[in-house]
């Protein structure tokens, strides 16, 4: 089985339901993977991604706040959430494809704006949910999974704008980026957007506050595609579609996207 998948935070999934379906129409990836949907499961615009081919939705949801979607045009199961940290929030979802793969699709707690737990309760929660990741997968080794979603973490020095200056800002704070990788190892997982694009200045998400934000190009890699050794081999063709960022009353992040052969 060839499948495209798409990963995308997109800050209200209701709000934004046209560039969603934009997005359909025109990069028709099989899988799209939604974060920040914003939305109750029974209130997301589901009928307009159906007549578009994506018949098949996974998804957890509350009122405002985060929630968690995979639209499919192929077959998937709902195999269940967890919920890191017991923060009671919807932020993971998991869904098996026919041929067994698992993907799994996170939305990790962005943290505040003080990189110090005893200063902010945010970033308390965000290290702690990171833990319990790490901790589930050294426990329950996965295997033929794909792992993608916002992890609010820019782990390389070329996935921010200016590593020195962002050292101490939240998402790419040592001790965030250590969890990270504590999270990647125990896992067996593998990047599959640096496997591909292994060099370079690689961003996935603009601020809003930036008034021209394709000029000033402050970007960070925040949004990631891993998949388990045994079938990382079999992921190609990532990408980031940063037009994106610049379509009408757009979400802040760009969609990323790779293909597997499996």
């Amino acid at each position: 089985m060839a499948f495209t998948l798409a990963t995308w935070n997109i800050n209200s999934v209701r709000l934004r339901e046209p560039i969603v379906c934009k997005l359909l129409e025109e990069e028709g990836p099989d899988i799209l993977c939604l974060q920040e949907c914003k939305s109750p499961v029974e209130k997301i615009p589901t009928e307009a991604f159906a007549a578009l081919g994506y018949t098949h939705m996974v998804a957890r949801g509350q009122k405002g706040y985060n929630g968690v979607a995979i639209l499919s045009k192929l077959p998937i199961e709902d195999v269940g959430d967890k919920d890191f940290a017991d923060l009671g929030h919807a932020r993971h979802v998991a869904g098996r494809l026919d041929n067994g793969v698992v993907i799994h699709n996170f939305y990790v707690p962005a943290g505040g704006d003080v990189p110090d737990r005893e200063k902010n309760e945010k970033f308390g929660q965000k290290l702690d949910y990171l833990s319990d990741m790490r901790d589930w997968f050294h426990a329950e080794k996965p295997e033929k999974s794909i792992l993608v979603g916002d992890l609010n973490i820019a782990p390389r020095e070329d996935d921010v704008w200016d590593h020195k200056k962002l050292l101490k800002i939240v998402s790419h704070t040592p001790v965030e980026v250590e969890s990270f990788n504590s999270v990647m190892e125990a896992g067996g997982w593998a990047d599959v957007t640096r496997n591909d694009i292994p060099e370079g200045l690689l961003y996935s998400w603009w601020s809003y506050r930036a008034r021209d934000w394709d000029a000033a190009d402050k970007g960070r890699r925040l949004d990631h595609v891993w998949a388990t050794g045994d079938i990382a081999n079999a992921g190609h063709s990532s990408r980031v579609l940063r037009d994106a960022r610049g379509w009408e009353k757009p979400s802040d992040h760009a969609p990323v996207f790779a293909s597997f052969d499996l």
